[in-house]
């Protein structure tokens, strides 16, 4: 006669997926990728050290004065003329922000775009429908990431390039603007990772994310630049690289442009690119087939 076959008991089936559980997914999905740290360090490295070679050579410029241009002769007035410089700005040259944009902005592009190229995108809304939480999940970790990363290289390249410029000028975070300065380019990261995850909701492409998000974040800001026609500067004023500009001047310092635009307003444009960026990602993503 037979045995009797073993009744099996199975586990109780799980609970809800609650937000915590997507935040914990999606940063490992973040985290999985080797590019990830790879690209943070290397790109906050330079960011860093494009800043730091500024100060460095406006403070030997300071130091030992102009040096005349080859085959040039000495100058008498050109050589007792100061040497101005902005030590805010040298904390926060445009090449080096940019540059952390266009990472920032390729990291919130990527952690969308590539789970469509992957086909995970299937996975991941089969076994959570709500894709609105799942979005949401994925601009937190991506929002959190990109503002700790924005915070390190902007403190790092403030008290490194103040600590070269000490002797001539250099800055503290009590000093008017400075603290403002600080603030907004630590915020520009996770500003420009929110816009990188709209345009991979949209494009669904991770190349063709990045060099849509790059193009609209750095390139079209171009196209409004100058004084000639009201409009077009004030068109300008509306994207997230003229605010940054804006709230990274020295308030000490004249401004150069006859239609600039208020801190507070500079304000508003980040926060607003913050909001639709989001809004962006979450339409895109739950109202288009995977």
């Amino acid at each position: 006669m037979n045995a009797p076959a073993s009744v099996r008991h199975l586990a109780p089936p799980a609970g809800p997926t609650r937000f915590r559980h997507l935040i914990r997914s999606e940063w490992t999905k973040l985290w999985s990728l080797r590019s990830t740290p790879y690209a943070l360090g290397v790109g906050g490295l330079v960011v860093t050290g494009i800043c730091v070679n500024a100060a460095r050579s406006n403070a030997d410029r300071l130091d030992h004065g102009p040096l005349p241009p080859p085959g040039a002769g000495a100058d008498p007035a050109r050589e007792a003329a100061p040497f101005a410089f902005d030590a805010l700005g040298t904390a926060f040259v445009d090449p080096a922000w940019q540059l952390l944009m266009v990472l920032a902005a390729c990291l919130g592009a990527a952690a969308l775009s590539g789970e469509y190229a992957t086909g995970l995108a299937r996975t991941t809304f089969a076994a959570v429908p709500d894709r609105r939480s799942v979005v949401a999940a994925k601009a937190f970790v991506v929002t959190a990431v990109l503002l700790v990363f924005g915070a390190c290289v902007t403190l790092t390249s403030f008290g490194a390039t103040q600590a070269l410029l000490r002797d001539h000028g250099g800055l503290s975070l009590s000093d008017p603007g400075a603290a403002r300065a600080v603030v907004a380019s630590a915020l520009l990261a996770p500003v420009c990772g929110l816009a990188g995850l709209a345009a991979g909701a949209l494009v669904r492409h991770a190349a063709g994310a990045a060099v849509t998000v790059i193009g609209v974040l750095l390139l079209v800001p171009a196209l409004f630049q100058g004084d000639t026609y009201r409009w077009v500067r004030e068109t300008g004023h509306l994207l997230p690289l003229d605010a940054w500009v804006t709230l990274v001047r020295d308030p000490a310092l004249p401004v150069p442009e006859k239609y600039p635009a208020t801190a507070t307003e500079a304000w508003a444009v980040l926060c607003a690119w913050a909001a639709a960026g989001l809004a962006v990602a979450v339409a895109a993503v739950r109202h288009r087939d995977v």
